[in-house]
């Protein structure tokens, strides 16, 4: 096997059981005199969950992926063409196909074994809006053999940034120069519309971030009020139990004195004898 058969192996791995795979690796290499190869496999770096969660998605739901980075590039398209229009639609479709790709992983990692945590899946989905907004980083999601969830540092609804229309050239004469003003108010309203709906993406997305945060805020108020009340038994079983020894150790200290006064008894009919 090469390094690239070796890495799409262990990256198709549980994280827990990717360590043991490697050092099986390196020490399969080695053993064969391939020195460069051991030295490579031994650089693979072990995947978070959430990185691992999204290889999971590459490799059993490819048809999804695909479509999810179609996506991308048909948002890109919209946001160099100024479309808000179509911006608007395009990154209503990311939102449902993104939220969908997450719950996909919750139930993935669940039939694995493992249970995916609130903060791993925003790590999907960062990884996955990361990869609708930059091709480079797309085509490392497609890989699938991340180590790491990814981040985008741009601008926009998915790290997009507004286009500037091209520069004017100089009017020819002063009869364009009505035609050219009206050319360039038209270009500086589309590309304003283009970033009013950019920034409003981005704050619905913002939105959607914290409303999952309330969300995990509110399932783990409920998990410690039944952790509260299960506390609140378990305190009462407690209260009785300390009763109960109580009132055996009372029983045990009269029987204790029956028996030494009956031990006594015998003891004096025995020297009568």
């Amino acid at each position: 096997m090469d390094l690239d058969d070796i890495a799409d192996e262990l990256y198709g791995l549980d994280p827990g059981e990717f360590t043991a795979a490697r050092k099986e690796y390196v020490a399969r290499a080695r053993g064969a005199g391939d020195r460069e190869l051991a030295a490579a496999v031994g650089r693979l770096r072990k995947p978070t969950v959430s990185a691992w969660l999204v290889n999971l998605l590459v490799r059993e739901k490819p048809e999804e992926i695909t479509a999810l980075l179609g996506l991308g590039d048909a948002l890109r398209s919209a946001q160099r063409q100024l479309s808000g229009a179509e911006l608007r639609r395009l990154s209503t479709q990311r939102r449902r196909v993104i939220g969908a790709l997450e719950k996909t992983a919750s139930r993935l990692a669940a039939e694995h074994g493992r249970r995916a945590s609130e903060a791993a899946l925003r790590e999907v989905g960062q990884t996955l809006h990361a990869a609708l907004a930059e091709a480079e980083l797309a085509e490392q999601v497609r890989g699938g053999r991340l180590e790491t969830p990814l981040d985008y540092s741009g601008f926009g609804p998915v790290g997009l940034s507004v286009v500037p229309p091209a520069p004017e050239r100089k009017a020819a004469g002063a009869d364009d120069t009505g035609a050219q003003e009206a050319e360039r108010t038209r270009r500086a309203l589309e590309a304003a519309v283009a970033e009013a709906e950019a920034a409003r993406n981005t704050a619905d997305e913002a939105r959607s971030v914290a409303d999952r945060a309330h969300a995990a805020v509110e399932e783990l108020d409920e998990h410690v009020a039944r952790l509260r009340e299960e506390l609140g038994r378990v305190e009462h079983q407690r209260e009785f139990a300390r009763r109960t020894a109580r009132t055996a150790d009372e029983d045990a200290a009269k029987a204790e004195e029956t028996a030494q006064q009956a031990e006594e008894a015998v003891r004096a009919l025995q020297e009568q004898s």
